[in-house]
Parts: structure tokens; sequence; C-alpha cells
């Protein structure tokens, strides 16, 4: 990558001036509060791409690289154009149902109660009957094995345009597996983590039928939280048995009337619902662009609350550490030099990053070498690298002690599966290496390399790829509503499965297919896998890219230098 005034360190230590170019500035946003020297004109505001690094002793310890090339403005109007055709047949598709000319599948009111209040609301499932059901064979496929680097799929077939599907009795064998969480590797059926969890099932059983507050604190529970709670580097932690309930439930419990929850636009479902039921005031910042967060603590404090100004009890920053549907990581120095400069809360979400970013594995926080008593609530989940299930808050003994008490989940939610348990304390002890091995380094450090391969060898196809360099969550952009069925079908028919995404999920002109890598994955899945991205690439036209990196053997994980490419 051509370094430019942006991506260099500043001789005296000062914060480097941010190029903002390409099509969404504000992704790459920087303090500007922090800022002590001018901003230097922009040199490639022509450039599709937004590339931005930043590297300098104040507040990041290694480059920060995010790309978000801009969508081809022939790309975006074709794509437009297809929405607006399946727009327009599907509402003659309604037409023809209510005139019973054609076979209605969805569910209806019964005839004697229409004059009740409707229980489905019709123009709210258009987009379903319509749109999603042309390609929903490309989601909800039912899986028979370990959703390791490689798993086996039932095999289905529809005969009425996906609104049914029946099995066939066969089973799609060895499929490699792009698209589940399974980032260090630990979602297998053998090896240690297994062993353990069989033990522990024996021992204990697999439900224990109660609360944490009644009955069901069992010693394993405490064993994982201690066990956590020195992993993160915090005073303690709790576990919760669902990740989404974490977030929804906990959030609640923390902020109410009277406080100010500021939220990244691209925040995880759990989170936004959280928020809601607190019954806070929500304001959301453009997604990691400081200058927008800073501009609404600014407001914040100067004006206060609505109508009365005075001053908010508490004010919340949400944020995730790798946002699953982007790729990007959050920009967490700036984060925590504005939290403390307003002397606002933190509530770091690491869902994705715990386990996979950092050279302990230890998260976003790690991965940026900062301190983690500089959050005030870190949350994250057992579900991803640790290849079980359920959720955990940390933090401050204070905090934890609060919600144990007050925490609907904490409260009423049946305690953790025994079994489940004892997978995350075991891969957990890998990781920090207490198990005697050193499987958890070798695994973090697979990740990381996997990460760099493939991430670089999508970029010298042609591809357009969103995300931070580091993030193991790829997304490939697809754009067309007709790509998003044609690419999944077309590389589960070469034996690999992958999640595509569409409207509404992503914004209308940016369908993509995420990748997500993983350690188990090894060299040669990978370059089976790039192959057949490529050949389907080929065949659907998804090398959009105007900015292709020469290929080079020698330099696996240098960016390259960029060429551009006609269109």
């Amino acid at each position: 990558m051509t370094e430019s005034p942006a991506s260099k360190p500043a001789s005296n230590g000062e914060v480097c001036p941010h190029a903002r170019n390409g099509l969404k500035p504000e992704r790459n946003g920087f303090l500007k509060s922090l800022q002590q020297q001018s901003r230097h004109r922009d040199r490639d505001r022509d450039e599709e791409e937004v590339h931005a690094a930043l590297h300098h002793g104040g507040l990041y310890n290694r480059p920060f690289l995010e790309s978000f090339e801009e969508t081809p403005m022939l790309v975006a109007v074709l794509t437009y154009m297809g929405y607006g055709i399946l727009t327009v047949f599907g509402y003659l598709r309604d037409f023809l149902r209510h005139w019973k000319i054609e076979r209605c599948h969805i569910a209806r009111e019964k005839e004697e109660q229409k004059d009740f209040v409707p229980l489905y609301q019709d123009f709210e499932n258009f987009y379903t009957r319509n749109l999603y059901m042309r390609i929903r064979d490309n989601w909800n496929r039912p899986i028979c094995s370990v959703p390791g680097a490689k798993m086996d799929l039932v095999d289905r077939v529809s005969h009425d345009y996906n609104w049914t599907f029946e099995y066939t009795g066969r089973t799609v064998k060895a499929v490699i597996n792009l698209g589940s969480y399974n980032y260090l590797g630990f979602a297998e059926n053998t090896g240690r983590c297994a062993d353990a969890a069989a033990e522990v099932s024996i021992a204990y059983g697999v439900g224990v039928a109660s609360t944490r507050q009644e009955i069901g604190n069992l010693d394993i529970h405490e064993e994982m939280e201690n066990l956590l709670a020195r992993f993160l580097g915090v005073e303690s932690a709790m576990a919760f048995g669902m990740g989404f309930a974490t977030n929804s439930m906990n959030i609640p419990a923390l902020t109410g009337k009277g406080c100010l929850i500021l939220s990244d636009e691209l925040n995880h479902a759990s989170l936004v619902l959280g928020a809601r039921l607190s019954g806070s005031t929500i304001r959301v910042f453009k997604h990691n662009n400081m200058q927008s967060l800073e501009k609404l603590l600014r407001e914040a404090i100067v004006h206060g609350q609505p109508r009365t100004h005075r001053p908010w009890k508490k004010i919340l920053i949400m944020v995730e550490g790798i946002y699953s549907m982007e790729g990007s990581i959050v920009r967490l120095p700036e984060v925590i030099a504005l939290k403390r400069r307003y002397r606002a809360y933190l509530y770091l979400d690491e869902a994705h990053s715990i386990g996979a970013l950092g050279p302990r594995g230890r998260g976003v926080v790690d991965h940026f070498g900062l301190d983690p008593r500089d959050v005030d609530v870190m949350m994250g989940t057992f579900t991803k690298s640790f290849g079980a299930a359920g959720g955990y808050i940390a933090g401050k003994r204070e905090l934890i002690d609060y919600l144990r008490c007050h925490s609907h989940s904490a409260v009423y939610a049946t305690s953790m599966s025994p079994p489940v348990v004892e997978q995350i304390i075991t891969s957990m002890k890998c990781i920090m290496g207490e198990d005697g091995t050193t499987i958890g380094s070798d695994r973090i450090r697979q990740l990381a390399q996997n990460t760099a391969y493939f991430r670089r060898r999508l970029r010298e196809m042609g591809f357009i790829i969103y995300g931070n360099d580091d993030s193991p969550v790829v997304p490939m952009m697809l754009y067309m509503p007709a790509k998003i069925g044609a690419f999944g079908r077309e590389m589960l028919s070469r034996n690999i499965g992958v999640v595509v995404v569409g409207f509404p999920a992503t914004p209308i002109i940016e369908s993509r297919a995420r990748f997500c890598v993983s350690a188990a994955h090894s060299r040669e899945l990978l370059d089976q896998a790039l192959s057949a991205i490529s050949e389907v690439g080929d065949l659907l036209q998804l090398k959009y890219s105007r900015h292709r990196i020469q290929p080079s053997g020698a330099r696996p994980f240098d960016d390259g230098v960029y060429e551009d490419v006609d269109d």
C-alpha cells in the first residue's frame, strides 16, 4: 500500500490527520479533538477505496487497516433495477393471488375473523413472500455433523419454489465450512474439550433444572467465572446461558430513564433491543466515526436532558469489537480517549472478537494492547471462539455483584448446562496455555495467518472485500439480488458452504457473502475454497474491484501494490 500523509506516523508522536476518501468516509472518522496540527489536503479524493492506515505512539500500537471500496456506479444502477423488477413482479403475483389465479401459500386471516385486528401485516410480509422465498434454499440448511472445517448437510429439495422442502434421505458429505463462527476450531467432537465435556456429562448430567440463585449454582460455574475473570484481566465476571439475552437483559439493569445511550449504527440486534427495553434515551452515531460520537457527547454534556436540561444521570457508549456484517474492528483507543474526556461509560460487546483477536486471544482490548480496566462493561459470548454456548459480563466486582441481584438473566434464567461449562473451561485453559500445551497459541497464530492469506487472495482475484485486515469475518460484495441465491447455490454445488446476506439485513445495494475464517482450515482447504470462489466469481461476474493487488508469493502478509483495472 502506498503511504500517504494519513498513513505515516507523526515524527513528534502527535496524531496524524486522517485521509477521507471514497464512498463512506464516515466509517473512518478520526478524533478531531485530539488533532494538534492542521488537516492536510486530501491527496486521494478520486479513489473509490477507503483504505486507512493509522500507526502512532499516541493511541495505536499497530497499523489500523480497513477497506471499504465504493460500489461501482453501473453495479449500483443494475442492483436498483433488479430490486425494482422484483418488486413489480411481486405486486403482480400478489394481484394474481388475491384473485385466486395463483395459489397462495402465505398465512392469512380466516374469513370469519376479517373484522378483527389483523395478525398478519400484508405489506410487511411482501419481501418475505416475493423475494426471500425465491432464494430461501440458501438458508436454514440442516447440518448433521460437527460444524468444523468440513461438515455434512442433509440433502433437501423443493417442488413449490421453496415454500416447503422434502428431505431426500441423502447426505452431502465433506462440505467445506466457510460460514460457522468456529474461529479457533474448538467446535469438535474429539480432543480435550470433547472428552472433558463427556466426563462432566456423566458426573453432573446435562440439565441443572434451577436458577443460579436457588440450587443451580454448581462448583464448575464458580470455577468458570473465576477463570474468565483471570483470562480477561478484570476483577470479576458472571456467565449467562444465552448470548443474545446477555445484552438484551443486562443493559436494562444498567441504564434507565434519565440515562443516555450512544449506540453505533451497526450494533447487533441484541444491543438495540437491550437499549430499547431500558427506557433510556438512545442516540445513534455513524459507524466507527469518532467525529460523530464526539459531537453527540458534546451535545449531551452541553444541553443535558430534553426539556429540563438537567445533566444526564449516565452516558453509556455501546460498541462491538468486530462488527459481524461489516468485518470492521472498533476504533477502541479513540473510543476510550473520548470516554475519558467526557466521563462517559463504555459497554464493549466482544462476541466475535474474544478469542479471535489479540496475540493472546483476549479480544480487541488485547489486540490494541489496552488496559481492560478502561472498559467499564466487557461483554462477550462463548458461542464462537470457545465452541460452546452462552455469554458473559465482566468488569469491576461492584458491577458484577449488582448484576447478580438485578439482572433478569441472572435471577430468572436456568443455569448453564454442565457439559457446556466444561467446554468453556477446557477451551479457555487451552487458549491461556494452562493445559500444558501450545494448542491455544498455535490456533491463535494459525487464525491470524489464515485471515491474512484469505483476504489477500480475494483482493488479488479482484473481489471487493470489506472490513479490517485482521478480522476473520470477511464480507465479499455481491450487490445484485439475483446473485445472492446464485452464489450460494453454485458454491454448494462445488461442496463449499457459505453464508449469503441481503436486504433488509444489509443496505439494499450491499448484498454480500460473509466468510468466517477458522484456525481449523488448512492451507489446502483455503486454496480449494478460493479456487471455487474465483470460478464462481468469473461465472457470475462478481469481480467488481477496480483496484487489484499484484500477486506476490514472497510477501504473504504484505498488502502489495495497487494496480488500476479498467471497468
